[in-house]
């Protein structure tokens, strides 16, 4: 055995070998679906070759998120040639493909949209696979397959320009879909809706549709739904259709609804951020540059300004998702390459700065030791410092058209999907 592969041995090792405290990261939004982990001893620098455990190429492109749980990578690809979308275990220690199941179409637009955007579910006994083109597949951790369907199917065709390209929530047990669509070149029936659904069998416990006022494509939005825990129990937060709305989790049942954020009526305000929350404050930003507000918890009904702890008129993220730590929240807006830190509670600014790539950020942010992980659709990485001022700490770039996956912390690495590729980056 020749020492580079001895190194390479070692590094396998020290990657396996991860910390008791090393987390998980079961769905797109992380282990507490706020885009933070408690993960540590992450590496802050690295590039294509330094402090690369492995590398590999997946069958196809998507902007879904590596999930990983223990030694398993679950990640979805669509291969557009042959126009199939699968599902896919890797190896966590060393990127081997474990297997490989055929799950749905494939669709491909301007936006670079695909049907592999959606983020598999993990709760380490199940894995869950959802196909932009409506195909939602269960299996154990082996591959095998527990239960099928299509959405589609059951529910009618989705009604959205750029396609469906939301991940489905998986909270206590029950998988929650968002469907908040509706054509608007021409009249149809088509309604937006929320399911939740059995986690275990696949069949729809409730089905509920939410009423919208909004216009066009403001009808549409590509977020996922959020659970909160508030005053008043268990609600499940969604963002779209010009409002912020809250459900109960048995029914479906709308509880409060927002004040509408959009003040000009434009409707072309599709919508992309989740909703997440911080110390019973939940945040939305409206998109393309409009406001964003923290609605206090504990509200019933309609809810007007009063019903807001703030309201900031600049930085609101057109794409990415806030994500949360310490009592603050961590706002990309990545159309402007502008990042703030705001307290949660107040909505102060605690810091601004601008971020200096060539091409925007649709990518969520990623929280983990201390750090910020940010990448650009070119696949420029930007780390930046947990603190009190605005600090970039590294810049690298992993090359790529079209990285729209969240950068995943978990089990002592980061997991960084540019295009067809996806990285393993560790300290050696």
């Amino acid at each position: 055995m020749n020492k580079r592969h001895v190194a390479y041995c070692v590094s396998i090792l020290l990657l396996v070998s991860a910390p008791l405290s090393a987390e998980n990261w079961p769905q797109w939004r992380g282990p507490t679906l706020n885009g933070a982990t408690s993960e540590t001893n992450l590496p802050t620098k690295w590039s294509t070759t330094e402090n690369v455990v492995w590398k590999v190429n997946l069958p196809g492109i998507g902007g879904s998120s590596p999930i990983v749980w223990e030694d398993k990578i679950f990640i979805t690809a669509q291969d557009t040639k042959a126009e199939k979308t699968y599902a896919v275990c890797l190896n966590r220690k060393d990127g081997t493909e474990l297997w490989r199941h055929h799950i749905g179409g494939s669709y491909s637009n301007r936006q670079g949209n695909s049907a592999a955007s959606g983020s598999p579910i993990t709760d380490g006994k199940s894995v869950w696979f959802f196909a932009g083109t409506g195909e939602l597949v269960s299996y154990d951790m082996d591959g095998k397959e527990l239960w099928k369907r299509s959405i589609t199917d059951d529910h009618g065709k989705f009604e959205i320009l750029w396609k469906y390209g939301a991940s489905p929530m998986l909270y206590k047990g029950r998988l929650y879909l968002a469907v908040l669509h509706g054509e608007f070149k021409k009249k149809t029936d088509a309604k937006c809706y929320i399911l939740c659904i059995d986690a275990k069998t696949g069949k729809d416990i409730w089905k509920h549709f939410r009423y919208t006022e909004a216009k066009a494509e403001s009808k549409q939005a590509y977020t996922t739904p959020y659970p909160f825990e508030g005053p008043d129990g268990l609600r499940i937060i969604i963002v779209g259709g010009d409002r912020t709305t809250a459900h109960d989790p048995e029914t479906g049942k709308e509880t409060w609804r927002s004040m509408n954020y959009n003040y000009k009526d434009n409707k072309w305000y599709r919508i992309v951020p989740s909703a997440v929350a911080c110390k019973g404050v939940i945040f939305t930003g409206a998109p393309k540059g409009g406001p964003m507000f923290g609605i206090k918890s504990g509200k019933k009904g309609k809810l007007t300004k009063a019903d807001n702890a703030w309201l900031d008129k600049k930085d609101s993220p057109d794409v990415c998702t806030p994500a949360v730590h310490n009592g603050r929240f961590y706002i990309l807006d990545g159309r402007k390459k502008k990042f703030v830190c705001k307290d949660a509670v107040t909505g102060r600014n605690i810091w601004r700065g601008s971020i200096d790539t060539k091409k925007v950020f649709q990518a969520s942010p990623t929280i983990a030791d201390g750090k910020i992980y940010c990448i650009s659709l070119g696949g420029e990485v930007v780390v930046l410092e947990v603190g009190d001022e605005f600090k970039v700490l590294h810049r690298t770039n992993m090359g790529g058209k079209d990285s729209k996956s969240t950068i995943v912390a978990a089990q002592g690495a980061l997991f960084i999907r540019v295009d067809a590729k996806l990285y393993c980056i560790a300290k050696k």
